[in-house]
């Protein structure tokens, strides 16, 4: 039986501490659908194409070095309703500290009451990404400081182009 799993952010932009994430999990399991979540409240800096550009950028090496099928698409509904409808047995979820821990346990429960059959696995993220958000990355580069160490150098150039140059 194919282990299937499902990750799923905003990705925006996709940081080291995905990758960390996306690396780990694809040891465990025969294939990871990462999900782009896509919500009407949220602005992103990237739209949903250039997320999956940056996101297939990202996987292509962690897909050959760890021999998983990695597949990315878009959701706009609840998480655990794409991670049932890619047939996905667990979702993955990174953890940086006890912050994390606190909320994602609360998903993990509601999403347990709503898909028994889907467990969630908690990745804790390596010592050297662990401070790293997204939020913040993207806050630090659109005001025109240098988020090079948060990111790969790809998704980096990709951070100039849409930020403001520093005065």
């Amino acid at each position: 039986m194919k282990r299937i799993s499902f990750y799923s952010g905003s990705f925006d932009p996709v940081t080291l501490g995905h990758t960390d994430v996306i690396e780990r999990a694809c040891r465990l399991v025969d294939k990871l659908v990462i999900g782009v979540g896509l919500h009407p409240q949220k602005a992103p800096l990237f739209g949903a194409a250039e997320r999956i550009d940056m996101l297939k950028g990202e996987t292509k090496a962690i897909a050959q070095l760890t021999g998983t099928e990695i597949e990315i698409v878009t959701f706009a509904n609840l998480a655990v309703d794409a991670a049932a409808e890619h047939k996905a047995g667990v979702i993955f979820r990174g953890l940086r500290d006890g912050t994390d821990f606190d909320y994602e346990m609360q998903m993990a429960g509601m999403n347990c009451a709503m898909a028994p059959r889907i467990q969630t696995v908690f990745v804790a993220a390596s010592p050297g990404v662990r401070h790293i958000a997204a939020n913040l990355v993207r806050q630090i580069a659109l005001m025109g400081g240098d988020a090079s160490t948060f990111v790969s150098a790809a998704v980096a150039e990709r951070l100039k182009a849409k930020a403001k140059p520093r005065k």
